[in-house]
């Protein structure tokens, strides 16, 4: 059986898929129906937006995530945090951020019900 950090990050990372992305259809599986977050840029964003900008996405930018950690908050409620950044062709990082989210199973299935991101000073270079 997965351990919850395995499953819940293995979602938070199938949402920075660019298949997944452009997949409306996973995607309402994926975000809960009261979904809502909060950008790096500080603006908030509800469901139907995130699900409308990312499957209509024909460039996804390539993520690169780590220091992974999950902290269950109740027995069907997660707190995942971890940071990314967003690689450029050239390789380089930019865009550095730290981010949480929550996560809610649901009949059985997690669904991300909140999520925010931080700006962050450069915190690595791989």
């Amino acid at each position: 059986m997965k351990s919850l950090l395995s499953e819940i990050q293995a979602l938070e990372v199938e949402l920075h898929h660019p298949g997944v992305r452009c997949d409306s259809d996973r995607l309402g599986q994926l975000l809960h129906a009261e979904f809502h977050e909060v950008g790096r840029s500080g603006r908030t964003y509800d469901r139907a937006i995130i699900v409308k900008y990312l499957s209509e996405q024909e460039n996804s930018p390539s993520v690169v995530s780590d220091d992974f950690a999950v902290s269950q908050l109740a027995p069907n409620t997660a707190l995942l945090t971890y940071r990314s950044a967003h690689r450029k062709e050239d390789g380089s990082l930019v865009d550095h951020t730290l981010r949480s989210s929550v996560w809610v199973r649901v009949e059985n299935l997690w669904q991300l019900r909140y999520h925010q991101g931080t700006p962050a000073h450069e915190l690595w270079h791989a």
